[in-house]
């Protein structure tokens, strides 16, 4: 059972932090106790905790802070949305404190029915993280996206790290791994053992597992391109991610994942965050697929340049 999710002090480690990265594959300076001094302009002074780690820490702390409510998961609202800010930088050995607000529940006759939760990460100079976590009907996140694939095209085809003719996305081939998983669980600070253990027969991918290899698909298009990751340094700003739990409870190892990442759009500066205020920003449109072309998650992601 995960601690209680309100006012817990906890520290990442270094370790932590490696076992979350080579999980998922993320090889963003950013996080490397030996790279992180090389990135120009870096005012963090030491390596840093990846974004999907916090989010997968507020996954958990969401699932038990329901599960002490005595709520069952609403088949009705198969959708969980994670929409958060990234407000300051946790780094290793930082201890923060993470707080999740009671669930609120709307009804249909107030509007679409939801239930939803306000997630607050704090270190001791301010905001880390914050934003919510809804259970929906529908996708909030990129809720009109169309494939950008040639007609009749089999996801099988593609090759990876490959750009898709027409649309120009960037398509990232990857594979559900149990340990990796369990791994990115343990690194989050999260039993793993609450979503698996084989002598009780569960396997239960959480949400965060396949939507974390986004990261490792936007570094793999960047250095595509010739990116310079020390001098031209980029952070996440905003996150706004639906996933499709139906899908997510059926995964199972070795299970292909395709990850289909737009090019770039510039859009309105960040006004607070881990940026100053004024700094252009990047989004990218994200969209993780099932070998049947079922969609597993779609993200809407903003990231922003240091310095």
């Amino acid at each position: 059972m995960a601690d209680s999710p309100t006012d817990t002090t906890r520290v990442f480690q270094q370790i932590h932090i490696d076992v979350a990265r080579n999980s998922t594959d993320d090889f963003n300076p950013f996080h490397d106790g030996d790279k992180w001094d090389r990135i120009r302009g870096n005012p963090f002074g030491g390596p840093i905790v990846l974004g999907f780690q916090l989010e997968s820490l507020a996954e958990d702390l969401v699932n038990a802070v329901r599960r002490a409510e005595g709520g069952h998961e609403d088949t009705a609202l198969p959708f969980r949305n994670y929409q958060f800010t990234f407000a300051g930088a946790l780094r290793t050995d930082e201890a923060f404190t993470t707080v999740v607000k009671p669930s609120v529940r709307r009804t249909a006759s107030a509007g679409s029915p939801q239930v939803a939760n306000r997630v607050v990460m704090r270190k001791g100079d301010g905001l880390v993280l914050l934003g919510h976590v809804r259970d929906t009907q529908t996708p909030l996140a990129l809720a009109d996206a169309t494939l950008p694939l040639p007609a009749q095209t089999p996801l099988e085809q593609l090759e990876d790290r490959s750009v898709i003719a027409d649309s120009g996305w960037f398509h990232k081939r990857k594979f559900m791994s149990n340990g990796n998983a369990k791994n990115l669980l343990a690194g989050s600070l999260v039993h793993q053992a609450d979503y698996f253990d084989e002598l009780e027969d569960c396997v239960n991918f959480p949400d965060m597992f396949p939507v974390s290899l986004i990261s490792c698909a936007l570094l793999e298009r960047a250095h595509a391109t010739g990116h310079d990751f020390y001098a031209q340094p980029l952070v996440y700003t905003t996150h706004h991610i639906s996933v499709d739990r139906r899908l997510v409870r059926g995964l199972r190892s070795a299970d292909a994942l395709h990850i289909l990442v737009s090019p770039p759009e510039y859009v309105a500066p960040a006004d607070r965050g881990l940026v100053k205020p004024g700094t252009g920003q990047q989004r990218y449109r994200c969209l993780g697929l099932l070998a049947d072309s079922s969609v597993l998650f779609r993200a809407d992601l903003t990231l922003a340049p240091i310095g």
